[in-house]
């Protein structure tokens, strides 16, 4: 919980006493108890702490915000032009809740902060920047009952509407509509973007270098990965000028990532799927499903026809809850045609696992999951490129082919397995497998 500063104490103390025990009450609310039973936690070894610490950020009018918070982790699964130990950063504009909500932050290496996929075309500029952001209101904390939820008294402002305060600047840049471009400055007609263009790539704060030395001395101390979270606050009459600060660090230990190597290290024979260039990291659980278009009958001028078949296939597939692995040539999403099959992102959310892969007479350069990097990094989902023609990984058709299928047309097949499919992904190297479930097939 956050609470606004007052000048009578009294309220004052009355709002922070109340903050203490919606925390203390939190832990009987049905969230906690499912994740207590999730993370096998026995509930009379558990302690709990209460912290209090000042919120950083400054005021603007009505509300309170740093003017960016972010997420910073040593390793990258979802390296772009990178190696995984360069590590990754979230940055958005205002209170970091927006990112823990999924909110489209800014993704980038601190050590390629020049390298931006988001911000790399004007097309992605647009569709996958932040437009809103998350401040403290510092009147409804004092004029509102405390509630369950956390963010009761946070309100969520428009980047266009804030931006035009100057309290945004050096974070965002506008969009001039007449020339079709976006210049790094908060002045001008046009919609504001959020890029920190002027910070990650013209260096008017060190941010990606404090980052950098953060994860890197954190994982020195530490003796292995960190995940850090920090915010910062610019004065943005000073070029040059602000002050980060470090909130949190934490060892990265997920179950997910922990990886079996023997399932990498499987001979080809038993091997569904094996990716030499693989986005991602850890265990796909719960997956017992492969969508797969039918190499024999592929031709790229059906591709529109195709995806929208995938697009129904995916719909119930979301009705149910339930996953699946998506494997077709040359590259998902694309919009052109000849180079791919052109679904969006909705037509495919519940793929866990999508590949690509190259046939002997449609080779096309991979696109490493570009036209959904932000959902892939946001869901976890798995990637995998594979070109089996120059041995570039395995894709046994073959054996899917021979396999009983629950859904086939003339451009798609759909096998559904007895048990959930092991899939693993290495995201240090790059590498991953799906493993060959022992079924009878009727070939």
């Amino acid at each position: 919980y956050i609470i606004p500063h007052v000048d009578d104490r009294y309220e004052m103390l009355a709002m922070l006493g109340d903050a203490i025990k919606s925390v203390y009450a939190s832990v009987f609310y049905a969230d906690s108890k499912a994740y207590m039973t999730a993370t096998s936690n026995v509930i009379d070894q558990e302690k709990m702490a209460v912290i209090i610490q000042e919120v950083v950020g400054k005021q603007v009018g009505d509300y309170y915000f740093p003017s960016f918070s972010g997420v910073g982790r040593s390793l990258n699964y979802y390296p772009n032009d990178e190696i995984p130990e360069d590590g990754v950063t979230e940055v958005a504009v205002g209170l970091g809740k927006y990112i823990v909500d999924g909110g489209l932050s800014l993704r980038f290496s601190p050590r390629h902060a020049d390298k931006v996929l988001q911000t790399s075309t004007l097309d992605l500029a647009l569709r996958d920047t932040q437009t809103k952001f998350y401040a403290l209101d510092m009147k409804r904390g004092v004029e509102a009952d405390f509630k369950v939820d956390d963010g009761f008294n946070i309100a969520k402002l428009r980047i266009q509407d804030v931006a035009q305060t100057g309290a945004l600047r050096y974070m965002v840049s506008t969009y001039d509509f007449r020339d079709q471009v976006i210049r790094d400055s908060d002045f001008g007609e046009g919609r504001r973007v959020v890029t920190f263009a002027n910070i990650l790539q013209h260096k008017v704060f060190p941010l990606a270098e404090i980052v950098d030395f953060m994860l890197t001395k954190g994982q020195e101390e530490m003796g292995r990965p960190v995940e850090i979270e920090f915010a910062g606050v610019l004065d943005v009459d000073a070029r040059g000028k602000g002050s980060l600060y470090w909130l949190q660090i934490r060892p990265i230990v997920e179950r997910k990532d922990i990886v079996d190597e023997s399932i990498l290290g499987l001979p080809d024979e038993k091997v569904l799927l094996r990716s030499n260039t693989a986005l991602g990291h850890g265990n796909i659980d719960n997956v017992d499903t492969v969508v797969y278009v039918r190499p024999e009958n592929f031709s790229s001028s059906n591709n529109s026809l195709i995806a929208r078949e995938i697009e129904k296939i995916n719909r119930n597939f979301t009705e149910r809850n339930e996953g699946y692995v998506l494997i077709g040539p040359g590259r998902w999403g694309s919009s052109d045609t000849a180079l791919g099959i052109p679904v969006k992102w909705p037509h495919i959310s519940s793929a866990r696992l999508i590949v690509e892969s190259s046939l002997k007479n449609y080779r096309i350069e991979p696109s490493q999951g570009t036209h959904f990097f932000q959902n892939l990094t946001s869901f976890g989902v798995g990637y995998f490129t594979i070109d089996p023609s120059s041995n570039d990984g395995i894709y046994d058709v073959d054996f899917l082919n021979g396999c009983d299928a629950v859904y086939e047309s003339d451009f798609i097949r759909i096998v559904k397995f007895p048990a959930p499919l092991t899939i693993g992904i290495n995201g240090r190297k790059g590498s991953g497998v799906v493993v060959k479930p022992e079924v009878n097939t009727s070939i």
